[in-house]
């Protein structure tokens, strides 16, 4: 290993213990993901759930679980069941973006407000 080499390795280890300075594109990363994250969240779980339903209703219709439980013949009950999921599946992304377009108008004053700042120093 050479000395450029052996002081680059140095120079990026040694920047891995060094403090950041926190700046205000940090800043409007974390507002960013203060307006993302949770509506992801909520629409990764909303979605997950849809399809828990859909497949209980489809396992309803389609296995022989409810005779071997003793429930009787669960044809109709299964299709509301899955029917009932499909239409959750469906509605999750006009969810998603309703609550998305709400944050958004929520924290779009602050958002600009630091992008300018951020555009006018360069």
């Amino acid at each position: 290993m050479n000395k450029n080499d052996q002081q680059f390795m140095a120079q990026k280890i040694r920047t891995q213990y060094m403090e950041k300075e926190a700046s205000e594109l940090d800043a409007l990363r974390q507002l960013d993901k203060k307006v993302k994250r949770p509506v992801n969240i909520f629409s990764y779980v909303f979605g997950s759930l849809s399809a828990i339903i859909i497949g209980t209703g489809m396992s309803l219709v389609m296995t022989e679980l409810p005779a071997m439980l003793g429930l009787g013949d669960m044809m109709i009950p299964g299709i509301i069941i899955g029917v009932v999921g499909m239409l959750l599946a469906i509605t999750n992304y006009p969810i998603h973006k309703s609550l998305m377009n709400h944050r958004k108008r929520k924290y779009a004053d602050e958002i600009l407000k630091l992008s300018e700042r951020i555009m006018n120093n360069k």
